[in-house]
């Protein structure tokens, strides 16, 4: 059964695997909470936009992704000071700007199949210096969420009073969305720009149904999230199927048990009364 880690590669897809699966779900609870979870979409499909860009110019298709996100974060943050009160257009505005320059750029790429790797990932395929990168990246952004952690628990539920607490709201607000740009950027080669924000949500709400505080929803997601990469890994090697949409299909069905379990449990419990 664990024949599979006599290979480089499966062991670089493992260790790349973890880490994001652990990073992914903490940014994605202050997604979901904040009712952001198309902030997921919107930077995937500008990360996409990076890539093409990145085939283009001859360049790491991963700062590519990286350049674009930031400058997106950057867009993003300038429209919603216009639309003040439409905050999700400035979602849609970028996301259409990501599909519109990713579209373009792609006819310019010289082969659709590296193109096309960054859809739906290819992990199995994490160099040595693509796991050095998401190693790195991946420490910044648990060291940074875990840093900021009482201050992002202020302005996922209630930003106002955040302010009120001596919060610089704003200030935080920017490094939420850096790191944000930054997981979805190194997630892109690996799980797939396509994939990454069903593994940004889905796990956060199974988490959600199971949870009972905040804490526990972060840990919970996190759980979730590393069960289904590592058992979407194993089933995605001995079947032959991609492993970026075989993790999600596992997050899927871990959805539904979880629903599934707390309607047995409430049922249960109500009959007991």
């Amino acid at each position: 059964m664990f024949e599979i880690f006599r290979y480089e590669f499966m062991r670089n897809a493992f260790i790349a695997g973890v880490l994001l699966s652990v990073i992914i779900p903490c940014i994605g609870v202050v997604v979901v909470l904040r009712r952001l979870s198309m902030i997921g979409d919107t930077l995937a499909h500008i990360s996409l936009a990076g890539v093409a860009a990145g085939l283009v110019a001859n360049i790491n298709p991963v700062a590519g992704a990286a350049t674009f996100s930031l400058l997106a974060i950057l867009g993003i943050e300038g429209i919603r000071k216009i639309f003040p009160r439409y905050a999700e257009i400035s979602l849609a505005v970028m996301m259409a700007a990501g599909i519109g320059i990713a579209g373009i750029l792609s006819g310019f790429v010289k082969s659709s199949l590296s193109f096309t790797s960054f859809l739906f990932g290819s992990i199995v395929a994490v160099s040595k210096y693509e796991l050095i990168v998401v190693v790195i990246l991946s420490a910044i952004v648990l060291f940074t969420f875990f840093f900021f952690y009482r201050e992002l628990f202020y302005i996922t539920f209630d930003e106002e009073t955040a302010k009120l607490a001596g919060i610089k709201a704003k200030r935080i607000n920017f490094i939420f969305m850096l790191i944000t740009a930054i997981t979805i950027s190194i997630s892109a080669r690996t799980v797939g720009a396509l994939i990454v924000s069903s593994l940004m949500v889905i796990p956060v709400a199974a988490a959600i149904r199971a949870a009972r505080s905040y804490r526990q929803t972060v840990v919970y997601s996190m759980i979730f999230g590393l069960f289904s990469t590592i058992l979407g890994l194993f089933i995605s090697y001995y079947t032959d199927l991609k492993p970026g949409a075989t993790i999600v299909l596992v997050e899927i069905i871990l959805l539904f048990l979880v629903i599934f379990v707390k309607e047995i449990a409430y049922l249960v419990k109500s009959r007991t009364r």
